[in-house]
């Protein structure tokens, strides 16, 4: 944890906050902090800080708090992605989140199971809870758009060609097409397909809504590789 990202409920006024949670847990066993140790803070939402820790005991801590600089910039980009299986999925989020992806488009595919709709990772609070440990490792406060999509062709055909619009559209397949950008100057909407990739019909929609197939080599990646290979390719 390399920040400590606080929610309404933890203030007790404008500049204290109480914790109680793991995050106490962390100052005693990770940070072993002391009175009077200023930490990282950043305000769910909202702009990062400090904080100085006023008391500290076996069941709560109590910090003031200043906020007084900006998150850093998300990325230009919307990520489209097959769902993947529940494990992954998990760290999926914390990846997107700590490298600044700001939306996310979960959609179905040929190759996702129908059973991994039924994930309880997909509950909001499940997101939000590892979206929170992604944005902690990355000193970030903004948490990242999550949308779900679970019928392929209509949003292929009736939603993606307006979200590409204005942006340089590519959808990752293995095969043989272009090698993926690299440091592009412009948004980007990018499609990452399921651990078994897109099937055919699947890449010709996409690319009819705008996205250009593109690889980054013969070995074929988990879907949390290919997400922080194409990232780190693009940007």
């Amino acid at each position: 944890m390399n920040l400590l990202l606080l929610e309404e409920a933890d203030f007790i006024s404008a500049d204290r906050v109480v914790l109680r949670d793991r995050r106490l847990k962390h100052l005693q066993e990770v940070h072993r902090a002391e009175i009077g140790d200023c930490l990282r803070v950043g305000r769910v939402g909202g702009l990062l800080g400090s904080a100085e820790l006023l008391r500290l005991e076996g069941r709560e801590a109590e910090l003031c708090v200043t906020f007084d600089r900006p998150p850093p910039s998300k990325l230009p980009l919307t990520l489209i992605l097959a769902l993947p299986r529940p494990k992954m999925l998990r760290r999926v989020f914390q990846t997107i989140a700590t490298m600044g992806v700001p939306k996310v488009i979960l959609i179905n595919s040929y190759r996702v199971e129908k059973s991994f709709w039924q994930t309880p990772f997909l509950e909001p609070a499940a997101i939000r809870e590892q979206l929170i440990l992604g944005l902690e490792q990355a000193r970030d406060s903004v948490l990242p758009d999550i949308i779900i999509e679970k019928r392929f062709k209509p949003f292929v055909e009736d939603r993606l060609p307006a979200i590409v619009e204005g942006t340089l559209g590519l959808v990752g397949h293995p095969g043989g097409f272009p090698a993926c950008p690299r440091v592009v100057g412009q948004p980007v909407t990018l499609a990452i397909g399921p651990e078994g990739g897109w099937i055919p019909y699947e890449v010709d929609l996409l690319r009819e809504s705008g996205l250009a197939p593109v690889q980054l080599g013969e070995r074929i990646l988990r879907v949390e590789t290919a997400v922080t290979a194409l990232l780190a390719r693009l940007f």
